[in-house]
């Protein structure tokens, strides 16, 4: 039967549910570890991967999936006549998108590819709006217009407890990682058009605890927030902290917890959390 199909890569985030109720197809990134390289599926747990990195010899290291398996499922998915819109992390953290174009030349089905400018769970709120609407039989007009209406209403923030592997993977400097180890600074940043922009620095736990009063005064003021996620490499006091805060003012709300993708992890480090919405 013809309709609209959603793709996405293994850096969203999202329950199982939605995957297999919203018929969602998920392509595996690779993550290489000493020299072995595992597929970023369901088998490689975010915790079991956080054992695995703490006992690596070196910074795992990811790669995106290659262009002809892009093609070779946009065949298979796109040979009942079905349009398919393939939503992607962010290009400033990974080639998976550009290889997901490049596919599209390879493949005689009508396909979209779209770079949803966020990782984890604020890539999930695109992916989940996507496929509700195609099982409904919407439009592929109607479909990308959803998904550019919960980007440009989405932010996505995240804090990092070490800067240690930012530095290794060679997105801040060997000196600005010394220097905040040394004085056990936190940062937080917002991931903006691809960017990490840093909001709010400091020494000290209590650094995400005084981030978290001021996201509340940003969330109150909107009338109709539609989602909210927390995401995490390891459930810290502060993470249950962000929950019990978030869900007080959103009660109705279903806030997922969830442990990030090894994608995610590889970047963050432990004890790293990512706090997104989107408003209407």
């Amino acid at each position: 039967m013809s309709r609209v199909k959603i793709v996405t890569d293994s850096s969203c985030t999202f329950e199982k549910k939605y995957q297999e109720e919203l018929d969602i197809t998920v392509i595996p990134l690779s993550v290489m570890i000493d020299d072995v390289v595992y597929p970023d599926d369901d088998k490689l747990t975010g915790e079991k991967f956080m054992d695995m990195m703490a006992a690596a010899n070196a910074l795992p290291k990811t790669s995106q999936p290659p262009i002809g398996y892009f093609a070779e499922l946009y065949d298979e998915l796109g040979k009942d006549g079905s349009q398919i819109v393939s939503i992607h992390m962010t290009q400033s953290l990974s080639g998976t998108v550009e290889a997901a174009r490049q596919a599209t030349f390879l493949t005689n089905s009508d396909v979209t590819v779209i770079d949803s400018g966020f990782i984890d769970q604020s890539l999930a709120f695109q992916v989940i709006r996507a496929a509700e609407l195609a099982q409904t039989g919407a439009s592929l007009e109607e479909v990308l217009a959803a998904v550019e209406q919960v980007k440009e209403k989405s932010r996505l923030f995240i804090g990092i407890s070490s800067l240690d592997n930012l530095v290794k993977g060679g997105r801040v400097s060997r000196a600005t990682g010394v220097l905040s180890n040394m004085l056990n600074i936190r940062v937080v940043m917002e991931l903006e058009d691809g960017a990490l922009i840093p909001v709010v620095k400091g020494r000290g736990k209590k650094t995400f605890s005084k981030w978290l009063d001021t996201f509340k005064e940003e969330l109150s003021k909107f009338a109709h927030v539609k989602r909210i996620g927390i995401s995490h490499t390891g459930r810290t006091d502060f993470i249950e902290e962000a929950k019990n805060t978030l869900q007080e003012m959103f009660p109705e709300m279903e806030i997922p917890v969830l442990h990030t993708n090894p994608i995610v992890a590889t970047h963050t480090g432990k004890d790293a959390f990512a706090i997104m919405y989107y408003t209407e």
